[in-house]
């Protein structure tokens, strides 16, 4: 395997470990909001009952969503191909400017790899959007930076 295809499936695992942890934090705040609307007993007080029985209600909810959330970045990030190499700027290309690396995938944020940062950025970011397409060689101005495309595979 060449380097720069190991870099990719490095990447690549980096962004899967970091959806694995996304969607069991969010199981494990659903659950547990889910046990605490549950165990809510019933007091003197048949408000106070209601009230933190809905307020559970809500977090369990929220977490929900965010578990959803989770959910389809994990699919997005199937859908990623990184057992190519690219020309030009994609989503499972990596692409190496002089202001950073970015392995275009989904928006994991910073990633460390062998001592040198990678930003996993979501095709839809800003950032992607201004690179698609663009080849090594070409240059882009990015809030109002220049970025040189060094390389993209």
């Amino acid at each position: 395997m060449n380097q720069q295809q190991y870099i990719k499936e490095t990447l690549y695992a980096l962004c899967k470990a970091y959806v694995v942890q996304r969607i069991e934090t969010a199981q494990q705040a659903m659950d547990a909001a889910q046990e605490a609307a549950n165990s809510e007993s019933k007091s003197s007080a048949g408000d106070k009952y209601e009230t933190g029985r809905a307020m559970a209600q809500l977090e369990r909810d929220r977490n929900a969503q965010l578990l959803a959330e989770a959910l389809k970045v994990e699919r997005d990030l199937k859908q990623i191909q990184i057992d190519k190499n690219y020309e030009a700027a994609q989503p499972g290309s990596v692409v190496v400017t002089n202001r950073g690396a970015f392995f275009i995938s989904i928006g994991a944020g910073k990633l460390s790899l062998n001592g040198k940062e990678y930003f996993a950025v979501s095709p839809a970011s800003p950032i992607s959007t201004a690179l698609a397409g663009r080849k090594a060689g070409e240059s882009i101005t990015f809030n109002k930076l220049p970025y040189q495309i060094l390389e993209v595979y």
